[in-house]
């Protein structure tokens, strides 16, 4: 900093809120994973709540599809879908990339 200026955080306070769907959309995708290799279920929880803590910064800054913003998992082939309410980032549906884009489409729109 320069000599005479005062040194200014700004701090945003941002809450991420995972309904019920979406949790249940966790533990489908984990006891999937869990069948495949012992311990892949809870390394799955692990890489997917990393990726949606990081909504408290990046929150509305992905694209939007279906009426939502989309995050995709850095590890995992899952999509985050949110949307940011005042200074709530609201998590409403964690689907598999891999299924069928009409499915996720009327999925997301019973979330509704």
């Amino acid at each position: 900093m320069g000599r005479g200026k005062a040194s200014t955080t700004r701090t945003l306070s941002v809450r991420v809120k995972i309904v019920p769907a979406a949790l249940g959309d966790l533990a489908e995708g984990a006891s999937f994973y869990e069948v495949q290799q012992a311990g892949l279920g809870g390394y799955f929880l692990d890489s997917l709540f990393a990726d949606i803590d990081s909504l408290a910064l990046y929150g509305g800054t992905h694209p939007k599809r279906s009426g939502a913003h989309r995050m995709l998992g850095r590890t995992f082939p899952y999509a985050v879908y949110y949307n940011v309410i005042g200074d709530t980032v609201v998590v409403k549906a964690v689907l598999d990339c891999r299924r069928d884009p009409a499915w996720i489409r009327r999925k997301l729109r019973h979330l509704e």
